[in-house]
C-alpha cells in the first residue's frame, strides 16, 4: 500500500496530461497563465495560504481589501451586494434558503435540484412542492422543467413563499426564467436561483442572461465551474438591499471561520479576468465551438445540441451536449474518450457533457474532433431503453419529519403503500422518482423495476440475496 495514496493518485492523473473538457474552468492552471496578475498568483499560490494578519482584512468583518473586492464583484454582476463563498455554492444555497424562508414555509422547487437545495429544505423544515422535469424524448435527457406543470403548481399553491430554480442545469439548459419570475412576482413570491453553472452568464448576448438582470432575488454562482477560479469557490449575489442583514447573519454561520486566501484570491482574479478579457475571449471560444460543432455533427451517429433542438428553453453554448445515436452507449463512448486522453464532465445514457472555457484552444478541439471521427462506434452498441415520464407520488410527511423516524428495509415487491425513507434516483436520468416522505405507489414500484431490469444504476436500492430492497419508514 502507498504511504501517500491520495498524493500519488493525483500526481499520476496530472502526469497523464488529459485534455480537460470538465471543471474547473481554469483548465489545469491555463487560466492563470494568460495575464500578468494570473501568472504572479500562479507562481505564489502556496505562499498565498495565509490567515487574517494585519492588512489582509477578514471575510467575516470585511472593511479593507476583501470589502473592495466584493464591491467590484457586485458592480460587475449588477447586484446590490455580492459575497465570496469559500465552501462552494452549497453554502450559498443554504444561506439563500435560511435567509428567505421560515420553518414550515411552502416552497416550489425543481424536482431535479442540487442536493444542497434539498438539504436546505430539510434543515429549514420547509414544505417542498415539486415541479416536474420533462424528458426530451429525442435526446433522452431531462432538459428542462415542465412549464405546463409549473403553471398548474403555482396556481394551486399561491400561498408558497418562494420558488427555487436551477439555471442552467447540468446540460446547460435554462428554463424561461423571465416568465417564471414574472409569474412569481404576481404572487409576491421570492425567486432564488441556483446558477452554479452560470458565473459567465451575461458576458455576451449569445450566452444566457445573468439572472439578477431578469429580476431574481438571490443568485448563487460557482466561479470554479466555468471561470479561472479554484474548486470550492462561488459567489452569492442579492438583488435588493433589504436582504443584506439576514444574508450576512446566515452567511457567517455557514462559512468557515478560517477562510482560504488562496480561494478568495482566485475569486477576485476570476472576476477581474471576466471583466477585462471575458467579452473578447468568449467571442473567440464561441466561434471555435460553432466551427467544430458543425464538423462533429457531420460524423455519423453524433449530434451536438443547439438552440434549434429546444422549445422555449435557452442553452449555454459554452458546453457541448453530445448526443449519441439511440442503440449506442454514451457511457462506453465516454470511456473511449478517456482512453484518448480526453476528460469529459459527465455522461448519461445517451449524452456526454463537455464544459469549455476560453482556456480550451483549437488543439483541444482538433483532438476531440479526431477522436470522434475515428471512434469505433460499433463497439458502443447497447440495447436501447427509453426514459420514463416523471410521476410525482403523494406526499405523506415533510422531508425533515423523516429524519427522526426509524426505518427498515423491505423487498421491492412489498414496498407499495410504504413511506419512502431514502430517495430513489435512477441514473440516468438522475431525477428522483420518489423522495423522503412520499408514498411508494404501484407506479413507483413499476418504474424502479423497469430501471433495474434495464441494468440502470438506481441509487437508494440495495441488492441482498438476489432481492432488491428499499428503505422505508417503520410502522
Amino acid at each position: 500500500m502507498s504511504k501517500l495514496p491520495l498524493v500519488e493518485g493525483v500526481l499520476k492523473y496530472i502526469k497523464e496530461k488529459n485534455t480537460l473538457f470538465c471543471m474547473p474552468g481554469h483548465k489545469g492552471g491555463k487560466g492563470f497563465l494568460r495575464t500578468t496578475y494570473g501568472k504572479e498568483l500562479y507562481d505564489n499560490i502556496v505562499k498565498a495560504d495565509i490567515t487574517e494578519v494585519e492588512g489582509l482584512d477578514n471575510l467575516h468583518n470585511a472593511e479593507g481589501i476583501i470589502k473592495e473586492a466584493q464591491e467590484l464583484l457586485a458592480k460587475h454582476y449588477e447586484s446590490k451586494r455580492s459575497y465570496f463563498l469559500i465552501n462552494g455554492s452549497s453554502g450559498g444555497n443554504l444561506t439563500m434558503i435560511f435567509s428567505s424562508f421560515h420553518e414550515g414555509d411552502k416552497v416550489i422547487v425543481e424536482r431535479n435540484c442540487h442536493k444542497s437545495i434539498f438539504n436546505g429544505i430539510i434543515l429549514r423544515k420547509l414544505e417542498p412542492i415539486f415541479i416536474k422535469n420533462k424528458i426530451n424524448k429525442k435526446y433522452d435527457a431531462p432538459l428542462s422543467i415542465d412549464e405546463e406543470h409549473f403553471l398548474r403548481i403555482i396556481e394551486e399553491n399561491e400561498d408558497a413563499k418562494g420558488i427555487i430554480l436551477t439555471y442552467p442545469n447540468y446540460y446547460g439548459i435554462c428554463p424561461n426564467l423571465e416568465f417564471i419570475i414574472k409569474e412569481a412576482k404576481k404572487r409576491n413570491m421570492k425567486v432564488l436561483v441556483d446558477c452554479a453553472h452560470g458565473a459567465h452568464f451575461g458576458i455576451l448576448k449569445e450566452i444566457p442572461q445573468n439572472p439578477l438582470k431578469l429580476g431574481a432575488d438571490m443568485v448563487v454562482m460557482s466561479s470554479h465551474k466555468t471561470l479561472p477560479s479554484f474548486t470550492q469557490t462561488a459567489y452569492l449575489h442579492i438583488g435588493e438591499e433589504k436582504y443584506k442583514d439576514k444574508v450576512e447573519f446566515y452567511l457567517h454561520m455557514f462559512l468557515s471561520t478560517s477562510p482560504s486566501y488562496m480561494l478568495m484570491c482566485s475569486m477576485d482574479y476570476a472576476r477581474f479576468y471576466l471583466e477585462e478579457y471575458g467579452g473578447e475571449e468568449y467571442k473567440k471560444l464561441l466561434k471555435l465551438m460553432k466551427c467544430y460543432r458543425e464538423k462533429i455533427n457531420q460524423v455519423r451517429g453524433f449530434h451536438i445540441l443547439g438552440q434549434e433542438d429546444l422549445d422555449k428553453e435557452d442553452i449555454d453554448l459554452t458546453r457541448y451536449v453530445l448526443n449519441i445515436e439511440k442503440g449506442y452507449s454514451a457511457s462506453k463512448f465516454s470511456k473511449y474518450l478517456k482512453s484518448q486522453g480526453i476528460q469529459v464532465e459527465m455522461n448519461d445514457g445517451q449524452n456526454v457533457v463537455l464544459i469549455f472555457s476560453p482556456f480550451n484552444d483549437e488543439e483541444d478541439f482538433k483532438k476531440l474532433y479526431n477522436s470522434i471521427k475515428n471512434a469505433p462506434i460499433e463497439e458502443f452498441k447497447k440495447d436501447y431503453f427509453k426514459l420514463l415520464d416523471p410521476h410525482i407520488p403523494e406526499k405523506r410527511l415533510m422531508p425533515f419529519q423523516v429524519i427522526d423516524k426509524t426505518f427498515r428495509y423491505v423487498d421491492l415487491n412489498n414496498a407499495e403503500g410504504k413511506i419512502c425513507s431514502k430517495s430513489i434516483i435512477p441514473y440516468p436520468p438522475g431525477v428522483p422518482i420518489v423522495t423522503m416522505g412520499e408514498i411508494i405507489d404501484k407506479t413507483i414500484v413499476s418504474m424502479i423495476k423497469y430501471y433495474l431490469d434495464n441494468k440502470i444504476e438506481v441509487i437508494g436500492v440495495m441488492k441482498e440475496n438476489k432481492q432488491y430492497k428499499i428503505q422505508v419508514i417503520s410502522e
